[in-house]
């Protein structure tokens, strides 16, 4: 879900509105395909018997792994990481939500991680520190990090000027 406008002051716009990576939904997908695929296998291999305990058994561990990924893909889509031109927002959570928010002209320094792996797959972690009580905001999983480190730096120097 995009961040909601209603939500932006007065004169705000948006410069970036992600969601994690795509990689935070892999695991569950691919567990989910494996099941799925076991099921239809032994389906085909009892012949149609739908009551074989084999394929009782694996059905159920498709409802477990259909779980996980709906579970994980809800999480995915109410997690937004977004700049605007005054703030940078987090805002994750299903049910209960959790958000945090970054006047930029209270960022000191953007720095980001990441990985081989995830510099082949373009994700990261942001590290964004500022001046105040917490210090340090380490987001997880963000789409092109480097790329992200700029645009939020252009959009600092922009708001100092």
């Amino acid at each position: 879900m995009p961040f909601p406008r209603r939500l932006l002051n007065d004169h705000e716009e948006v410069v970036l509105d992600l969601h994690p990576h795509w990689w935070a939904l892999s695991g569950p997908a691919l567990a989910l395909a494996a099941c799925l695929a076991a099921a239809v296998v032994a389906s085909v291999a009892v012949h149609g018997a739908a009551h074989d305990p084999v394929v009782i058994a694996l059905l159920v561990v498709v409802l477990v792994a259909l779980w996980w990924f709906v579970r994980r893909y809800l999480r995915w889509a109410t997690t937004n990481f977004v700049l605007t031109t005054d703030r940078l927002i987090f805002r994750s959570g299903v049910l209960a939500r959790h958000g945090r928010e970054l006047p930029l002209e209270r960022v000191e320094d953007v720095s980001f991680h990441q990985t081989l792996f995830e510099r082949l797959l373009g994700a990261g972690d942001l590290l964004v520190e500022s001046g105040g009580e917490r210090g340090q905001q380490v987001f997880s999983r963000i789409p092109r990090p480097a790329r992200v480190q700029n645009v939020i730096w252009r959009q600092v120097s922009k708001d100092r000027t």
